[in-house]
């Protein structure tokens, strides 16, 4: 069953997850974002929070670079910021900068030791940066349980369960819808981002699919809709047309 994953969100390029007006509406808000919080920097340049929501519109725009120069700033405004500035991270990330994205995730560490998502892209980062084996070979070790499904994607990139497996626990545990959406909604993200850093776009872009059109994670607070973009953009680069 676990195996028509695939099949179900198989028409990607053909078949977006957000309907295409729905699409132009949030590209319009956030160009607007994006004048609204550079003219804030032109009155206020030393406003965190201007540069914050702008780093986070340009990020969601799939600005990359300029996201990062962004979150840099605020560090540079507030270097209390920096051991947690994840956002950071994941933006070295996308900007290509795969090194200072892995540093990024390492330093996170030092501000909470628990929480495997930071592993997970570290990680991920990783195997951009240095190839999988060593990749593997460098995953941070954690002594103390996180929630699900962290663990079991940790343990996808361990070698130790395949994505039919991961998403096999999800089922198996017999959660309710509330409790199941959630634990879908990563899983599908970071099972999808993994095929991307192996360079198996379609399987990538067909679980990526899943995780934007998953329900839960626009309603659920900052990070997940953080997340849910973050699925998004990488969707859209997988699926963007070829240029001549």
């Amino acid at each position: 069953m676990i195996a028509l994953w695939l099949v179900l969100a198989g028409a990607w390029a053909d078949d977006p997850p957000i309907p295409a007006d729905k699409q132009a509406a949030l590209v319009r808000e956030l160009d607007d974002t994006i004048r609204r919080q550079s003219a804030a920097i032109q009155d206020h340049p030393m406003s965190v929070t201007a540069y914050s929501q702008r780093g986070d519109a340009y990020f969601k725009r799939g600005r990359f670079a300029e996201a990062a120069d962004d979150y840099d700033k605020m560090v540079d405004l507030d270097p209390t910021l920096d051991a947690a500035h994840w956002r950071r991270g994941i933006a070295y990330f996308y900007a290509g900068r795969y090194e200072k994205a892995a540093r990024q995730f390492e330093v996170y560490r030092t501000h909470d030791d628990v929480d495997r998502e930071n592993g997970i892209w570290r990680y991920l980062s990783q195997v951009k940066a240095f190839g999988k084996e060593k990749a593997q070979a460098g995953l941070l070790k954690y002594a103390k349980d996180d929630r699900e499904p962290f663990p079991s994607v940790y343990q996808l990139f361990e070698g130790k369960l395949t994505p039919e497996q991961v998403l096999g626990k999800i089922e198996d545990a017999k959660l309710s819808d509330d409790e199941k959406q959630p634990r879908l909604f990563y899983a599908t993200l970071y099972i999808g981002l993994n095929y991307a850093v192996e360079n198996r776009p379609k399987e990538a872009a067909a679980y990526l699919r899943k995780a934007v059109a998953n329900p839960w994670a626009l309603g659920s607070g900052f990070g997940p809709e953080w997340m849910w973009h973050v699925g998004r953009v990488h969707y859209d680069l997988l699926t963007a047309p070829k240029k001549d």
